[in-house]
């Protein structure tokens, strides 16, 4: 009995002897450092009372999307997708508006890129490079009747998954009509690009550079220049109004209007 005693007193001092040690020593680093050992660990990068970041985008995104119906946000992108067409037609419609803007460029149609080598290699690289900005100067008068084919096109379109298109990519809703309105806008914009590939002298050249790159070549080459042309000139307006999308997705100093930066707005979170 007494040895057990003796050993809990043993004890009792060491543990004892052990926590003033210890007080000792926090309280000379106290002293020397300023710092206090007895002060609680704060976990890096928050603070009482304020919640994670990631969480709190999550819920402000979320919210804010759920405050929108899907009519609210149907106009906002059919407004980003008009300001699109508009701005697109505006710097296209112009002289070298395709010609010098090498993102919507016509260039020589694949299957005549033969004509092209064949006359340069014959001295008559002018008479190349002329057919080539003649079918960009009638894109670029034809361009002009676009906007309200292409507003038209807008107005029309359902978006049934108007949600998943805001939070689709930078180019969600342009995709999405030209997805749904390509043919149909081809056979509106047809005529008027026949008209400007005449207006312009166009299709006077072609036949001229055709005609001797078969008598040269002995082959007989042909192709429709008016849908070549229609089709680039349609791409073209479109990569414009994708390009105006993603300006309104990404910078907030783009949306000019009240509904473009509720529904936009909403997004940024996302």
């Amino acid at each position: 009995m007494k040895k057990s005693i003796s050993l809990a007193a043993g004890l009792l001092f060491s543990i004892s002897t052990q926590a003033q040690i210890l007080d000792m020593i926090k309280s000379t680093v106290k002293d020397k450092t300023g710092v206090d050992l007895n002060a609680p660990v704060k976990t890096k990068g928050t603070a009482a009372g304020t919640p994670a970041t990631s969480a709190h985008t999550s819920i402000s995104s979320s919210t804010n999307l759920g405050n929108l119906t899907s009519t609210q946000i149907s106009s906002g992108l059919k407004e980003a997708l008009n300001l699109g067409v508009t701005d697109g037609v505006k710097k296209l419609a112009i002289t070298d508006g395709f010609f010098k803007n090498e993102a919507v460029k016509i260039l020589m149609p694949e299957k005549l890129r033969k004509i092209d080598t064949t006359l340069r290699s014959l001295g008559m690289g002018s008479l190349a490079d002329e057919g080539v900005k003649l079918l960009n100067r009638a894109a670029e008068d034809a361009v002009t009747e676009a906007a309200p084919i292409f507003t038209s096109a807008i107005t029309s379109m359902t978006i049934t998954d108007a949600k998943n298109i805001l939070l689709g990519s930078d180019n969600a809703a342009t995709n999405y009509l030209q997805g749904k309105t390509q043919s149909q806008l081809f056979t509106a914009f047809q005529p008027k690009v026949k008209a400007s590939l005449g207006k312009v002298g166009a299709d006077t050249v072609w036949k001229n550079l055709i005609s001797k790159y078969n008598t040269f070549t002995g082959q007989s080459v042909t192709t429709d220049l008016n849908e070549y042309v229609t089709t680039e000139t349609i791409n073209g307006v479109f990569k414009m109004v994708a390009q105006k999308e993603s300006g309104i997705r990404n910078t907030p100093a783009m949306r000019t209007t009240s509904i473009l930066q509720k529904v936009f707005g909403a997004q940024d979170g996302k």
